[in-house]
């Protein structure tokens, strides 16, 4: 589905972006298991054809003028990974990029009770619960790369 945000977004360095009214992406965690301690979280295996395709990021992308960035990630969340806004409750979130440009990227932070069922789309090679102490291990998003050891610090269950 196309909304009035997909669209680049330009910084004069030759940058680029995309969402032409910036970007969100849902971080949604649950606990490892019933006799495991600690949190898992939802990662998103990046398309190969996709912009920073084959690295580890979260499902989201471009905000439409009309949401928030917690309704423009969940709708993310829902289009790349099956997931019902009535699954998961939003805890917090924060301004993970800010461009020159005045584009930001924000990530929504929420959990759900259980690793629940995802469904990937073709912006997807896979969909994996990843113990969250283990997230650095993989091939992330450069993105996700650097706001990774602050967000980890906001995770709670």
């Amino acid at each position: 589905m196309q909304g009035d945000g997909d669209g680049w977004v330009f910084d004069a360095d030759g940058q680029r972006y995309w969402g032409r009214h910036g970007a969100a992406g849902l971080l949604l965690t649950a606990p490892l298991g019933d006799d495991v301690d600690g949190i898992a979280v939802l990662l998103q295996h990046r398309a190969v054809w996709s912009h920073q395709g084959g690295t580890w990021g979260l499902p989201g992308g471009a905000r439409d003028s009309h949401e928030t960035v917690e309704q423009a990630a969940v709708r993310e969340a829902h289009e790349e990974a099956g997931i019902a806004a009535s699954d998961l409750e939003v805890t917090d979130s924060v301004v993970t990029h800010r461009a020159s440009s005045g584009w930001t990227y924000t990530t929504v932070i929420a959990r759900t009770a259980h690793q629940i069922t995802t469904v990937a789309n073709g912006e997807s090679a896979e969909l994996r619960w990843v113990p969250s102490t283990s997230v650095a291990d993989l091939p992330l998003h450069p993105g996700l790369a650097l706001a990774w050891p602050a967000l980890v610090d906001r995770l709670q269950f």
